[in-house]
């Protein structure tokens, strides 16, 4: 097999290796939130971490296309709270030259196998010389599950109540019990996310919203609702102004992030205008605890049904709690509200728990046709702001699907390559269907979480697919 990565790291190497830089590596294609859980548990063993991402061409030569570009996967590693450093172009092999050239002393990765284009252990090297560390992996969610998503166009991952779901009221299971273990391991995954850059402490605040269905799906009704606080958080400190956000933010991606990075570059701006960085309030700010930035970015989050009823089809292809983790972990977010309206009228925004914003961000991406504006409250207030267009301005839920659907059957083969992994590489005949099955469809479509047509019992390692 050609080899396309790069024989030595770039720069400079490290003046020396330190225990507590951590290095993690992969694909990172689009990023959810499956990849932010390895990265904070590899956060909370040291205290730096950095991140190698895989180039297009090492990946397809090992795995298959990619579905975002380099530039896309970095942003979307780089926007990730516990992240101090992505290194581009980093090879599939993970190899000890690399790592030690960034004074990393440890690899990290979760608990499954990772193989390259030959069938060996990409982890083989480090491993060898006892600097490997494994962590857990997400559950319940990867790439493969996603593209299943996409592929079979199923909604069965709709949460109809993300809050009742956390208190263990509603979800999967055959018992009480298991729905409330369910909920409560959701919810301690919630609260992990939610940590500040230590991946140690409270960081993002975490807020419910309800009201009637009308105020939540589209209507400009004046609806106050109510706002329940989940998890602690950071609040505003003394000057920072209140910045909300809204969307889907399906599929997270450089789409989102660079609209969240912009609106943070846009407040710091207006607060360099206005003194903020001058060395006596840094000083002043730096005397009575610390420094920090002059915005406090709150991100409302719709629900799966509101987002559907405007998209249609499956969409969302993440279900709220995949997409709210996504949110939480990036490092432009700062509180989080779970429910919130598809139209923020001036009564829900007077209402948040931080007070009236001082100002309210849209970005340029639209990703669903309208048929009013929904930011008639904002404009009114004179507290609507826009961010103009930028370089993943096209890069959404739509935009992912579409290049998923363009190049079907290379993403087909791909995902046929990770089924077979799974159920032993058979095709199997199916008595419905009357015609070979290949292990893609039983692999995606038990990832989807529906019953596939075959017996499970002649199939036992399909089980492990959940």
């Amino acid at each position: 097999m050609v080899n396309s990565d790069p024989q030595h790291p770039p720069g400079e190497p490290a003046p020396e290796i330190l225990e507590e830089r951590i290095w993690i590596d992969g694909c990172f294609d689009f990023f959810h939130h499956g990849h932010a859980g390895a990265i904070v548990q590899a956060r909370q063993l040291g205290s730096e971490l950095y991140i190698g991402v895989h180039s297009d061409e090492a990946i397809l030569e090992n795995k298959g296309p990619t579905v975002m570009t380099l530039q896309e996967r970095l942003a979307a590693v780089d926007a990730c709270r516990w992240v101090t450093q992505s290194v581009g172009r980093a090879p599939y092999v993970t190899q000890l030259d690399w790592i030690s050239h960034y004074g990393c002393k440890y690899v990290v990765h979760g608990d499954d196998i990772t193989s390259d284009g030959d069938g060996e252990d990409c982890y083989r090297f480090v491993k060898a010389a006892g600097r490997f560390k494994v962590v857990k992996r997400t559950p319940s969610i990867s790439t493969t599950d996603l593209v299943g998503r996409m592929l079979l166009c199923t909604k069965t991952h709709f949460i109809k109540s993300l809050e009742r779901r956390l208190a263990g009221d509603e979800g999967h299971g055959s018992s009480r019990a298991e729905i409330e273990a369910e909920g409560a391991a959701m919810a301690e995954r919630m609260k992990l996310y939610a940590t500040d850059e230590t991946g140690k402490n409270p960081g993002v605040e975490v807020w419910f919203w309800s009201a009637s269905d009308e105020a939540r799906s589209g209507s400009t009704l004046e609806e106050k609702g109510e706002f329940r606080r989940f998890l602690p958080g950071k609040g505003p400190k003394p000057g920072q102004r209140v910045v909300y956000v809204d969307g889907g933010f399906d599929l997270f991606s450089s789409g989102h992030i660079e609209f969240l990075r912009r609106v943070v570059e846009a407040e710091e701006e207006l607060a360099r205008q206005e003194g903020w960085y001058n060395e006596q309030a840094v000083n002043e700010r730096v005397g009575k605890g610390g420094d920090y930035p002059p915005a406090y970015v709150v991100a409302g989050i719709h629900d799966d049904e509101v987002i559907n009823q405007w998209k249609g089809i499956n969409y969302p292809i993440m279900n709220i709690y995949e997409r709210g983790l996504c949110v939480l972990q990036c490092r432009y977010v700062n509180a989080v509200v779970f429910g919130a309206p598809f139209s923020p009228t001036k009564a829900y925004l007077t209402s948040l728990p931080w007070g009236t914003p001082d100002a309210v961000y849209h970005g340029p991406t639209a990703f669903m046709p309208l048929t009013y504006d929904p930011y008639t409250g904002p404009k009114d207030m004179g507290i609507m702001r826009q961010v103009g267009e930028h370089e993943f301005a096209g890069v959404n839920a739509g935009t992912i699907v579409q290049r998923i659907m363009k190049s079907r059957d290379m993403y087909e083969e791909r995902q046929r390559k990770k089924g077979r992994r799974v159920v032993g590489g058979q095709d199997y005949l199916c008595p419905k269907w009357r015609k070979p099955v290949p292990a893609i469809t039983i692999y995606v479509t038990a990832a989807a979480g529906i019953k596939p047509h075959i017996p499970l019992t002649l199939f036992p390692a399909i089980c492990a697919v959940k």
